[in-house]
C-alpha cells in the first residue's frame, strides 16, 4: 500500500565541500591555486590579468543608434475610442489623453484598421497605408509632419 510517511526521496543530497570531516583538506578541489579558493573561477575571457583580446582590438565601424528613429504607435481603434467625430488630433492631444508618452525624440505613427466610423483631422509623422485609406474613405484628413 502507498503510504505518505514512507516515500523515497526524489532528489539527491547536494555535496557540501570544504567543511572538514570525511572529505577533509582539499575537499575534492585539488591542491592550492585560484580554482581551489572560494570565489575562484574567472570569466571565459579572463587572460590572467593580461589585457583581454576583446579590449585590445580597436573598435571600428558605424553604429546607427544615435540616428535611429523611434516611433510611438497609435491605432485608429484607440483614437476612435478616445476622440469624438471631427476632432483635430495632434501629438500634444495624444500626450494629454495618455495614449503616448511624449518623449522629445520620438515620432508618431498611426496604424489603421479597415473600419473607421468617425471623421478625424490627424497630423502625424507617419501613417500606414491602411490608416491613410481608412481616414480618407470616411472623409477625414491625414497630414504628415515634416522633419526639421
Amino acid at each position: 500500500m502507498f503510504q505518505l510517511n514512507k516515500l523515497s526521496k526524489i532528489t539527491k543530497k547536494r555535496k557540501r565541500i570544504g567543511r572538514g570531516g570525511s572529505r577533509g583538506g582539499t575537499s575534492t578541489k585539488g591542491n592550492k591555486g585560484q580554482i581551489a579558493r572560494s570565489g575562484g573561477w574567472k570569466g571565459p575571457f579572463f587572460e590572467g590579468g593580461q589585457m583581454p583580446l576583446s579590449r585590445r582590438l580597436p573598435k571600428r565601424g558605424f553604429n546607427n543608434t544615435r540616428f535611429r528613429k523611434v516611433f510611438e504607435i497609435v491605432s485608429l481603434d484607440q483614437l476612435s475610442n478616445v476622440f469624438n467625430d471631427n476632432d483635430v488630433i495632434s501629438k500634444e492631444n495624444l500626450i494629454e489623453k495618455g495614449l503616448i508618452k511624449g518623449k522629445s525624440n520620438t515620432l508618431l505613427k498611426v496604424l489603421g484598421s479597415e473600419k473607421l466610423s468617425k471623421k478625424f483631422i490627424i497630423s502625424a509623422d507617419a501613417f500606414s497605408k491602411n490608416a491613410m485609406e481608412a481616414i480618407n474613405k470616411v472623409g477625414g484628413k491625414a497630414t504628415l509632419i515634416k522633419e526639421s
